[in-house]
């Protein structure tokens, strides 16, 4: 019998660092580094490796995303302007786009040539797409492209179809939620966010 424990905290979490993302709080970062302990495990057990690998990734940007963050609010703040938080984002160039496709392609396919050869993941592509797509979009997040939030839609769309073949559902629910609140964080950037 499978006990989904784990993954209705790791659910929990999830909700949370989405939250706080919307919000550009830098404790979505600790957040973060809890909720991607967690799904190493659910995603282990669930033998979706590449997802499970990727949380590895999501500890280690986490920890990056933080102290880039902090140091942007502690060099932007002044005495009297500490309570006040506002949301500040970058936007890609042309190259920066074509980098980033590139990286996720080269990505992808790395992945699932490793996933189908070397496991037995019963998704190697679904898998592999995710997973490069969510390594890039992390960073993108760290440096706070806009562009982010419409990578989270297409990565959630497809995990939401993976983790329910895999009876994961309140992982389901969860990357639900995030599927939605990638749109409600791009509108939320765009119209209180400041373009820097």
């Amino acid at each position: 019998m499978y006990d989904n424990t784990l993954e209705i905290f790791g659910t929990i979490s999830g909700l949370l660092y989405l939250y706080l993302e919307i919000k550009q709080r830098p404790a979505m970062w600790i957040v973060g580094i809890i909720n991607a302990i967690i799904y190493l495990l659910v995603f282990f057990n669930a033998k979706i490796y590449a997802d499970a690998s990727l949380q590895v990734y999501y500890v280690s940007v986490s920890v990056y995303g933080l102290m880039l963050w902090r140091r942007s609010i502690l060099g932007t703040q002044t005495e009297s302007s500490k309570q006040v938080q506002t949301i500040e984002y970058r936007m890609m160039s042309s190259s920066m786009w074509c980098y980033i496709i590139v990286a996720s392609t080269i990505l992808t396919l790395a992945m699932y040539a490793i996933l189908s050869r070397y496991t037995d993941s019963p998704v190697p592509m679904g898998d592999a797409i995710t997973t490069s797509l969510s390594i890039v979009a992390t960073w993108m997040l760290a440096k706070r492209f806009i562009e982010h939030w419409g990578f989270w839609v297409v990565i959630n769309t497809i995990s939401i179809y993976i983790y329910w073949i895999r009876e994961l559902n309140y992982t389901v629910l969860l990357y639900l939620f995030y599927g939605i609140f990638a749109i409600v964080g791009l509108y939320t950037w765009k119209k209180q966010g400041n373009k820097v």
